[in-house]
């Protein structure tokens, strides 16, 4: 029997269990997108140093909405890399369909960013709001820095 989940219910740590993500922590992964970059100058280092300073900052007291993440990392970060300008274009809320076959789940939704450049999708986002559940009780994540 196929299982529907709506995205907005699914944990991080949940599509992690039954999709068998991982963490990709080899600076070798996706070689190829990382050779030949631009050299990020002061005043760009100093941009993402802030953007990470304001999340912990805001995620210290409290939960973080998805809206609140979109707000406060993810519009800088675009921005910063340059994709509300030509040739990129931005559609938010995009239907989407994530299937695992073998074990008869579907999970829907919308991904909240998708950067497109001539019909080819670039980038894709999907931004979680900073809580977690481990076997169905609230969770707080913490970082130090």
């Amino acid at each position: 029997m196929v299982q529907i989940i709506p995205a907005r219910e699914i944990s991080l740590d949940e599509l992690e269990e039954k999709f068998g993500l991982q963490l990709a922590s080899d600076t070798n992964f996706f070689r190829e997108w990382q050779d030949n970059l631009p050299t990020l100058n002061a005043v760009e280092k100093q941009a993402i140093e802030r953007i990470k300073s304001n999340y912990f900052n805001l995620n210290k007291r409290r939960f973080m909405s998805e809206e609140a993440v979109k707000m406060v990392v993810l519009s800088p970060l675009l921005d910063l890399a340059g994709f509300y300008q030509p040739p990129f274009e931005i559609e938010t809320e995009t239907a989407i369909e994530i299937t695992a076959e073998d074990e008869g789940l579907i999970v829907k939704g919308n991904i909240d960013v998708l950067v497109i450049q001539k019909r080819l999708w670039i980038l894709v986002i999907e931004s979680k709001s900073s809580k977690c559940f481990i076997n169905g009780t609230r969770c707080r994540i913490t970082a130090s820095t």
